[in-house]
């Protein structure tokens, strides 16, 4: 059974505290809009569809808690809150996408004379909450499809192997994931022989999550540094990569946790395929191309020090960007819950 990071109920909402894991499975409340962006920005939560998820629905918790005097009120509280979440963590698109989702519905329901505040209020919600049931079966059909197009690779009947960077899993969605959703479905099918992680430093996503997740599932997986890749590549007889994405642009150019880009160099040499899963939230057809895209800078501290313990040397400068882009070219094929495209036919495929 897959792990449940985000928990809404009755207008309340907690989520699976991920800086604790996997020593401690804790869960938090989330009160209303700040609370959400906190939770996002200390990477409490984290994962570009959870991220979304859990932003719209800590707006759910704070307006389903308030009444509103009129449309425009509720309108002007809607943009304000919601442009306020987008800016948590910016590299990521699906919040943005759900943010500019919800801000036109709004408008639209505000224009329409029949429909009355409280009305309107409803409507939103339910928009809100539908996310949650949406995502998880987008999720399966990216794990079918995922699974299928790798395993057309494959000798019939035999199973493969997969490397995975970073943590894709019910722990960055509302529920069984996405690349990591893919390689859960290689597993039900009994064609999964074996998964390898990748630590995902600074933060270690890999070690701390996916693995506890692997583990969770009993899949059968390894753990490795981030600079193993290589070797791995040319001893392991692995037969695809396949990682998240936080945002792709119009030409299929990749943003996704640092350290991706370079497995996607690795891949290309050593003739692995590289594939990236994505619902379509994460597709960003306004830029051309990854070089518009936004990119992140953590705190030094991820990466001087893990806990509260120093690992680096006192006084050292750091660089800590926390996504990479990987260009179109580079990548085998985009897994989403429509099919899988090459990056160059996202936009074909996006309305």
């Amino acid at each position: 059974m897959s792990l449940k990071a985000i928990i809404y109920e009755n207008g309340k909402l907690k989520i699976l505290d991920q800086l604790l894991l996997p020593e401690q499975s804790q869960y938090i409340n989330i009160a209303g809009v700040e609370d959400g962006w906190n939770a996002i920005r200390k990477m409490q939560v984290r994962g570009a569809p959870a991220i979304a998820i859990v932003g719209c629905l800590s707006l759910a918790v704070e307006i389903s808690n308030r009444s509103f005097d009129n449309k425009s009120d509720f309108v002007h509280e809607m943009e304000k809150k919601l442009n306020f979440l987008i800016t948590a963590r910016p590299t990521a698109v699906n919040m943005k996408i759900a943010a500019d989702e919800l801000i036109k519905l709004s408008h639209v329901l505000d224009r329409d004379e029949a429909v009355a505040v409280d009305a309107m209020k409803r409507t939103v919600l339910e928009a809100i909450e539908s996310m949650l049931d949406k995502d998880i079966s987008d999720n399966m059909m990216i794990g079918k499809h995922g699974a299928g197009v790798i395993l057309s690779r494959a000798s019939v009947g035999n199973t493969v192997k997969i490397l995975t960077h970073c943590n894709t899993g019910s722990l960055a969605t509302a529920g069984y994931g996405t690349a990591l959703g893919v390689i859960r479905k290689l597993n039900e099918l009994n064609r999964l022989e074996h998964v390898y992680c990748t630590e995902t430093r600074p933060y270690n996503q890999g070690a701390r999550l996916t693995a506890f997740e692997l583990v969770h599932e009993k899949i059968p997986a390894t753990l490795i540094t981030d600079s193993m890749v290589a070797s791995l590549f040319t001893v392991g007889h692995i037969s695809a990569a396949i990682v998240g994405a936080d945002r792709i642009a119009a030409n299929g150019d990749t943003a996704n946790k640092i350290g991706t880009y370079q497995i996607a160099v690795l891949a290309n040499y050593h003739n692995v395929p590289f594939y990236v899963a994505a619902p379509f939230t994460s597709i960003d057809l306004t830029i051309p191309s990854g070089k518009a895209i936004t990119i992140e800078e953590r705190p030094a501290r991820e990466m001087t020090h893990i806990g509260d313990h120093r690992i680096a040397a006192p006084g050292i400068q750091c660089w800590n960007p926390a996504f990479d882009v990987t260009p179109a070219a580079l990548i085998t094929g985009i897994v989403t819950e429509k099919g899988v495209f090459k990056p160059d036919e996202l936009d074909k495929h996006a309305s």
